[in-house]
C-alpha cells in the first residue's frame, strides 16, 4: 500500500524542483506519481493529421520518485511522513485503516482531484 495517493498535496524534498508544492494527479507506477506543476519538461510533438494535432514543443509532467516527495502538513506548514492508525467509525465495531501525520498523529484529509 502507497502512502502517497492521488490527491495528496506533497512537497518536492529532492531534485530541480526541491521545496515547490503541488497535488498529485495520479499514480504511473508503484513508486512513480505525477504532480500538478513538479518535473514540467519540453517535449517535442510530431504533427499528426489524422488525429488533428500540430507539432511542436509543448509543456509536460512527468512522472517523479515517490522516495523524493513528502506530504504537506497545513497545520504545521512543513513536509510531514504518513502513518496508519486503527480507528472505528462510531456505526459499527468495524476498524478501519486510516492514514495519519506522523508528527500530530491528525487523520489525513484527501481533496480528490477531478479527472
Amino acid at each position: 500500500m502507497s502512502k502517497i495517493i492521488k490527491g495528496d498535496e506533497v512537497i518536492v524534498l529532492a531534485g530541480r524542483d526541491k521545496g515547490r508544492r503541488g497535488v498529485v494527479i495520479t499514480r504511473v507506477t508503484d513508486e512513480k506519481v505525477i504532480v500538478d506543476g513538479i518535473n514540467v519538461v519540453n517535449k517535442t510533438v510530431k504533427p499528426n493529421p489524422m488525429k488533428g494535432t500540430t507539432g511542436g514543443v509543448i509543456k509536460k509532467n512527468m512522472a517523479i520518485h515517490q522516495s523524493n516527495l513528502a506530504i504537506f502538513n497545513p497545520t504545521t506548514g512543513k513536509p510531514d511522513r504518513v502513518g496508519y492508525k486503527f480507528a472505528s467509525d462510531g456505526k459499527s465495531d468495524v476498524q478501519r485503516k486510516v492514514r495519519v501525520f506522523r508528527s500530530s498523529g491528525e487523520p489525513i484529509t484527501v481533496s480528490r482531484v477531478q479527472a
